[in-house]
């Protein structure tokens, strides 16, 4: 069987994969530059960076299979930012406040003969009406830090959303159904 590596260096990942059995023979997260391209919008920006991470490091572990994935959060058409600093998070949080908004997760996994398969999980997430010491408590936690959005659906901020529809793990950074899917057809026992 083929070697795994996954494209990431999130620990949301590792333990997502955990979830349906699959550990990784190592970690290589590709250095990429995330910004937006003028005009791009969000699924063909994920899908575009999950490609792009699978294929980067793919070079680097021939005949291996790799797992990449990128997480956007997006109002309409306009990507939020994985928040930095609280500024960041905090203007992610204000305009997410009341509003329904789309988590766009997609999966690139190429198999051990170069080839790639991909797959796009689309949820929607609706904030509850946040009060400003709603914020400021969120933000005190940290969790947001490094988030798409500015918040990190499984912990802290589960309490914040109203509605949701789709996928629970696509949210939070891999959707576990496609990925699944993925890796079977790649030979990965899943």
């Amino acid at each position: 069987m083929a070697r795994l590596i996954l494209a990431s260096a999130s620990p949301r990942r590792l333990a997502l994969l955990a979830q349906i059995d699959v550990v990784p023979h190592a970690v290589d997260a590709a250095d990429l530059d995330e910004t937006p391209r003028r005009g791009e919008q969000p699924v063909p920006h994920a899908v575009r960076l999950a490609a792009a991470k699978a294929a980067a490091v793919a070079t680097r572990h021939p005949g291996a299979v790799v797992l990449a994935a990128d997480t956007v959060v997006a109002v309409g058409r306009r990507i939020l930012p994985k928040a930095d600093t609280a500024a960041a998070a905090r203007a992610c949080l204000t305009l997410l406040s009341g509003r329904r908004h789309r988590v766009v997760t997609a999966v690139t996994v190429i198999d051990a003969s170069g080839a790639p398969r991909h797959a796009v999980s689309i949820s929607t997430v609706t904030f509850k009406r946040l009060e400003n010491n709603e914020i400021s408590r969120y933000l005190d936690s940290g969790e947001w830090h490094g988030k798409a959005g500015g918040y990190a659906i499984q912990g802290r901020a589960a309490a914040l959303v109203r509605a949701f529809s789709g996928s629970w793990t696509g949210v939070i950074g891999l959707p576990l159904f496609e990925t699944r899917r993925l890796l079977r057809g790649a030979g990965i026992d899943a």
